[in-house]
C-alpha cells in the first residue's frame, strides 16, 4: 500500500460525511432541495406525482382515502394492469430494447437476453397457459422458483390476468411452501425440477411435491419449469394435474391476452413474512399504490433511467426483488439484471465481472455482501473495470460506516453516491434515505424520510426524542406503497403495525401511527440511524442496548469481517453481551484482536456494552438465505438445547462454536 493510499484510507476513515458528486448532481432526476417543502406542503396530492409514471385506464378520483383508518386506500377510482405497465407501453419506444439481462450460474451456459417485446411475448404466451389451466381473476397463485426469468415472466402473466403470486423463496422448506398455500388457500403453482448453486445441480422439484403434499386442499394444477440441462436433472416423472412450463408455452404460442383493468385497491401480490406467533403474515399489497411507490422510488432514490443497466444482486423470493427487479424498473422502462448464481462462484469477483461485462450502471446490494466483499479484499474488485457504476445502494440491514467508506472507495472509485436505504416488507419500498442529487450522505446513517415520508423517532409515550438519543421509528402518515392489510385477518394487523402508539377507537387519520418495531436515534439534522428491531436488545443492568449498534462498533474494528451479537443470562447484570465475531483474511482471533473489540465497544457506546465474552468463528450459523440465526446464539451462550439444527445452510459450524463458548 503507497503513502498516498495510506493518507486517503485515513481521511476516509475520519471522514463523517459527503456531498453527492457534482456529476451525478447534474443528471439526477431529482437534483432539488425543494421537494422536501413541497410535498409537505402539497400532501397528499404530491403523490399525483408517483401515480403520474403509470398508465391509467380509468383515471382516479381521490388521492388518498382516510376515511376508516388504518385501512387507507389510495387512487381511489382508478384502474390499471401492472403488466400492461411494465410491458405494453414500452413497446413503441423500447420494444427491442433488453428488458432483463438474466446471467446463469454455470459460467459456460449461454445467458439470455429478454427484449421488451420477447418478455411481453411469453408473458402474454404463459399468461393465455394459466387460464386454460384455470386461473381466474382473484385467484392466489404461488411461485416456489429460484431466479430463472420464468420468475418474473409468471409474476407478470399472472397480473395481466388479475390473478395475485405468492412467490415462496426457494431456499425456503416443504413445510413452509405448504403452509403459504393453505394460508392463501392458492390451488395453483409454479415451480422447477431445480436450479444451479456453485456449479451443483439441485434437486427442487422433490421439494415442491413434498410441499404439495402437505396442501390440505385441492391443487388444480402445477407447472414445472425445466431449468437442469441433460445430465444434471433428477429423473422426475410429472404428476398428473403437473404441466411441463416449455410445453404449456409451446402450446399457446403467439397467444395474446387483454390486460385485466384492475382496480387500484385490487390485490397485486401477498407476501409472506415472519411471525411473532410463529405463523406467517400475508402481507397484501394493491395494485395501483404499490405500482406507484415502487416506480417512484426507483426514479427518485435509485437515478433509474431507461438507458440504464440496473443490477440489484437481491432474490426476487423477497420484497426487495419485487420493488426494484420487477416493478419498479420495468415499470419505468429501464433493463433490469437478475443474476442466479453466488458472487463467490466460480471466483469472488463474479459480481465484478459481471457488472463490467454488461456495463452496469447502478447496483444495489446487501451490507452483508458489502462485509464478505471487504473480508476477501480488494484485489478482486481490482481486477475490472466498475467506471460504469453510477450510483451504489445498500438494503437489508443497517451497514456501518467502516462499510460505507469500503463500499464507496473501492467499488463506487469516491465517484458514486451510497444510498443507505431503509424500509421493510410491509412499507413496499424505501422509506428513509438520502435522495443521491439532493441530500449529504453521512456513512451509517440512512438519512431523512424520503419527501412526503412522516417518519419520526419518539419514546415510549409518543413524544418525539432529542437529537442525539434513541428510540422507536414510527411513522406518522400514510403512503402509497404501504400494504393494506394482512390476507384475511384485519385484527392481526392492526396488533402487529398500528395498536402500540395509536387510538384505535379513533376514527381520525391523525391518531394512527404506524409502529415498524424498529429502532432508532435522529440527529440535529433530520438524519435517521436505524439501530435494529426492538426485539433485538439486550437488557444489561437495567439499559436496553440494541444489537445492531453493538455489532456495528464491532465491525468498525480493523480486521473484522462480520459479527453477531445475543444476549446471556448472567446472575448480576441479568443479561450479558456475547459477540460471536469473524475476522478477515490476515488477520488472527487472538487476545490482542479480542482487547481491540472490547475497546471498540466501549469507545462507541460506553462500558456498559462490552462484551462479557467474544468468540472467534469461522462463519456465523446462517439459514439458506442468509440470516443469521441470532437465537441459536442465545441458546449457545445460555447452555440450552439447540433442537434441531437441519434448516441451517451450515449445521456444522454450531458444534465448533459451542466448544469455544465459555472456554477459550
Amino acid at each position: 500500500m503507497t503513502d498516498d493510499t495510506v493518507e486517503l484510507e485515513a481521511r476516509l476513515e475520519e471522514q463523517e460525511a459527503f456531498e453527492p458528486p457534482e456529476e451525478f448532481v447534474e443528471q439526477a432526476n431529482v437534483s432539488e432541495e425543494s421537494i422536501y417543502e413541497e410535498f409537505e406542503e402539497e400532501w397528499p396530492e404530491c403523490w399525483e406525482r408517483a401515480a403520474d409514471l403509470l398508465d391509467w385506464e380509468e383515471g382516479y378520483d381521490t388521492v388518498l382515502d382516510d376515511s376508516n383508518p388504518p385501512f387507507y386506500e389510495w387512487f381511489t377510482g382508478g384502474s390499471l394492469n401492472a403488466s400492461a405497465n411494465c410491458l405494453d407501453r414500452h413497446l413503441d419506444e423500447r420494444g427491442d430494447e433488453a428488458a432483463i439481462e438474466w446471467v446463469g450460474e454455470p459460467v459456460e451456459e449461454e445467458n439470455r437476453t429478454y427484449t421488451y417485446e420477447d418478455l411481453h411475448r411469453e408473458v402474454n404466451e404463459f399468461a393465455a397457459a394459466l387460464t386454460e389451466l384455470g386461473v381466474e381473476e382473484d385467484d392466489v397463485v404461488t411461485l416456489y422458483m429460484p431466479m430463472i426469468p420464468e420468475l418474473p415472466i409468471a409474476m407478470l402473466a399472472c397480473a395481466r390476468i388479475g390473478a395475485p403470486h405468492s412467490v415462496v423463496f426457494a431456499g425456503f422448506s416443504a413445510d413452509a411452501l405448504a403452509t403459504r398455500m393453505n394460508a392463501a388457500d392458492s390451488e395453483y403453482l409454479v415451480t422447477c425440477d431445480g436450479y444451479y448453486r456453485r456449479g451443483d445441480g439441485l434437486d427442487h422439484l422433490s421439494k415442491a411435491n413434498e410441499g404439495l403434499a402437505g396442501v390440505d386442499h385441492d391443487v388444480e394444477a402445477a407447472v414445472v419449469v425445466e431449468r437442469l440441462r441433460e445430465g444434471d436433472g433428477h429423473g422426475h416423472d410429472l404428476a398428473d394435474n403437473q404441466r411441463a412450463y416449455a410445453d404449456l408455452v409451446a402450446e399457446h404460442e403467439g397467444a395474446t391476452v387483454e390486460p385485466v383493468s384492475r382496480d387500484a385497491e385490487d390485490m397485486l401480490f401477498l407476501m409472506y413474512t415472519s411471525g411473532t406467533t410463529g405463523q406467517p403474515k400475508g402481507v397484501k399489497h394493491t395494485t395501483g399504490g404499490y405500482l406507484a411507490w415502487s416506480a417512484w422510488t426507483s426514479r427518485a432514490v435509485l437515478d433509474v433511467k431507461p438507458e440504464d443497466t440496473y443490477f440489484c444482486s437481491a432474490d426476487i423470493g423477497w420484497i426487495t426483488g419485487h420493488s426494484y427487479i420487477v416493478y419498479g424498473p420495468l415499470a419505468l422502462g429501464t433493463t433490469t439484471m437478475m443474476y442466479e448464481g453466488t458472487p463467490d462462484h466460480p471466483e469472488r469477483d463474479r459480481l465484478w465481472e459481471i457488472i463490467e461485462e454488461y456495463e452496469a450502471t447502478q447496483l444495489y446490494t446487501a451490507p452483508t455482501a458489502i462485509r464478505a466483499f471487504m473480508k476477501w479484499g480488494t484485489e478482486y474488485p481490482d481486477r475490472h473495470d466498475l467506471s460504469s457504476l453510477r450510483l451504489l445502494g445498500t438494503v437489508g440491514e443497517p451497514i456501518n460506516p467502516r462499510a460505507w467508506k469500503w463500499y464507496y472507495k473501492h467499488i463506487g472509485d469516491e465517484s458514486c453516491p451510497v444510498v443507505d436505504t431503509w424500509w421493510q416488507t410491509e412499507t413496499g419500498g424505501m422509506m428513509v434515505t438520502t435522495l443521491p442529487g439532493v441530500k449529504t450522505m453521512k456513512p451509517g446513517s440512512a438519512g431523512p424520510p424520503l419527501p412526503g415520508v412522516d417518519a419520526r423517532v419518539v419514546d415510549t409515550t409518543g413524544e418525539e426524542v432529542e437529537a442525539g438519543r434513541a428510540g422507536y421509528l414510527t411513522v406518522n402518515k400514510p403512503w402509497p406503497g404501504m400494504l393494506r392489510t394482512l390476507y384475511r385477518n384485519d385484527e392481526r394487523y392492526i396488533d402487529e403495525y398500528w395498536a402500540e402508539y395509536s387510538d384505535t377507537d379513533s376514527d381520525d387519520p391523525d391518531d394512527w401511527v404506524y409502529f415498524p418495531e424498529d429502532g432508532a436515534k435522529v440527529d440535529d439534522d433530520g438524519y435517521i440511524t436505524v439501530l435494529g428491531r426492538v426485539d433485538d436488545v439486550i437488557n444489561v443492568s437495567g439499559h436496553r442496548l440494541g444489537t445492531m449498534e453493538i455489532e456495528s462498533a464491532i465491525v468498525g474494528v480493523e480486521g473484522v469481517a462480520e459479527a453477531a451479537v445475543v444476549g446471556g443470562d448472567h446472575e448480576v447484570k441479568g443479561e450479558a453481551v456475547y459477540a460471536y465475531v469473524i475476522t478477515e483474511d490476515g488477520y488472527e482471533g487472538d487476545e490482542a484482536m479480542r482487547e481491540r473489540i472490547v475497546a471498540g465497544v466501549e469507545d462507541a457506546i460506553g462500558p456498559i456494552a462490552r462484551p462479557e465474552q467474544v468468540v472467534f468463528t469461522l462463519e456465523l450459523p446462517k439459514t439458506r438465505s442468509g440470516k443469521i440465526m441470532r437465537r441459536l446464539l442465545e441458546d449457545i451462550a445460555n447452555g440450552e438445547d439447540l433442537g434441531d439444527t437441519s434448516t441451517l445452510r451450515n449445521p456444522d459450524v454450531v458444534e465448533d462454536i459451542q466448544g469455544k463458548v465459555g472456554g477459550d
